[in-house]
């Protein structure tokens, strides 16, 4: 039994890999558990066998680790794969529909991430979640001001002016309990303002230190953040080279 091609659906704790030989005929397919699973494959693997993974959590890392192996990984985005699921969708038919996946020849497959890509993809998402917390701060703070007659500007910029303004205004109409709340949320505002600076602080050393991402902010309209966001699509999408 020699495999070709091997599919692997990813799990928490329980990976199913679906293998085929040179005639395209179904010869290995277990079960494997995430202590050990590499270990079992590589035992029944040979050099020069492909392996295939849907582009999800953990699978840049998991290729990363085969690479390091001498293999062949394939990644590919989930809804290039769900077309070859051929019946009800379980981990086994899954694992089946990955391997049947890249075996396409006009298959499109993603690029294993380094250790540093994902660094600066996760920077970007803690940014992004932050200023969806402090969107959500400043409209909270919107709404509870309204009640007590106090309009509060739309710009956070003007908002973070204002709030001040009316917690040292003692005629406004506040009680102390309101204030107190006032305060806490301004105090959140703050923090969250300095958090996101500090990640954009560090969005901007990266883009002066990646050269993919230098060349990029040469175009017009591309700072720091669009640079860094996925400088390697960008690159591609702009004709750099």
């Amino acid at each position: 039994m020699k495999l070709i091609r091997v599919g692997v659906d990813l799990a928490k704790n329980v990976f199913q890999v679906h293998g085929v030989d040179r005639s395209e005929k179904t010869v290995w397919r277990r079960k494997l558990v995430r202590a050990d699973w590499v270990k079992a494959l590589l035992a029944q693997i040979e050099p020069g066998c492909e392996i295939g993974m849907e582009a999800c959590s953990g699978a840049h890392h998991w290729a990363r680790v085969l690479q390091a192996q001498g293999y062949a990984v394939k990644l590919i985005a989930p809804q290039f794969v769900k077309p070859y699921v051929k019946s009800n969708k379980n981990d086994a038919n899954d694992a089946e529909a990955i391997c049947e996946a890249m075996s396409r020849p006009h298959m499109r497959f993603v690029a294993v991430k380094t250790v540093e890509q994902q660094d600066i993809q996760a920077v970007h998402r803690v940014r992004a979640n932050l200023i969806d917390q402090r969107k959500a701060t400043a409209n909270q703070i919107r709404g509870l001001t309204s009640e007590y007659g106090l309009i509060a500007p739309k710009e956070l910029v003007h908002l973070r002016v204002a709030i001040p303004q009316w917690l040292e205004d003692l005629d406004n109409g506040l009680s102390e309990r309101f204030r107190r709340l006032l305060r806490g949320l301004w105090q959140d505002l703050l923090v969250l303002d300095r958090r996101v600076t500090k990640l954009e602080r560090e969005i901007e050393q990266i883009a002066r230190q990646d050269p993919v991402a230098v060349r990029l902010q040469q175009l017009r309209g591309i700072g720091p953040i669009t640079a860094t966001e996925s400088p390697r699509e960008s690159w591609r999408l702009v004709g750099l080279s």
